[in-house]
């Protein structure tokens, strides 16, 4: 047997697998209920896409290329959209003085209860989804092989 046939995933290669598949659901997850559900994505919402959908891209081509630049890449992005994650959900919960800005009268809301995915409210799915992948990026210490 040659020795690429016992190579097994490092804890690095885990954990940007890990942020990988949570970049994949989440971007394909928002599609789904803008494509199929036609729920409209307030602006907020657009700017967190903006952040999350070339997370995909960027973390699958670090595994598959195998050359360890996914936090180099994908943490600019994901510090981002953390940041607009936690902005919005603290519109959402009114820790914020403000409205949710974005939600406008006329145009699509967060704060219906269309809005609701899984018991949660799409700016804590966000906001769950950007702080779990920059867990994966982050935490793991280990060496490529």
């Amino acid at each position: 047997m040659t020795n690429a046939e016992h190579q097994t995933l490092s804890r690095d290669d885990l954990a940007v697998t890990a942020a990988f598949l949570i970049a994949l659901a989440a971007t394909l997850g928002a599609l789904f209920i803008g494509e199929v559900l036609g729920q409209m994505p307030c602006t907020l919402c657009w700017y967190q896409r903006i952040a999350m959908f070339p997370l995909v891209p960027i973390l699958g081509m670090s595994l598959w290329r195998g050359d360890g630049m996914a936090r180099a890449y994908a943490l600019p992005l994901v510090l981002a959209g953390l940041a607009l994650a936690g902005w919005h959900t603290g519109l959402y919960l009114g820790l914020i003085p403000e409205a949710v800005a974005p939600c406008t009268k006329d145009g699509p809301s967060c704060s219906g209860p269309a809005q609701i995915i899984l018991g949660l409210p799409i700016p804590y799915l966000s906001l769950a989804a950007f702080a779990a992948i920059l867990a994966c990026l982050i935490f793991p210490k280990g060496t490529r092989t």
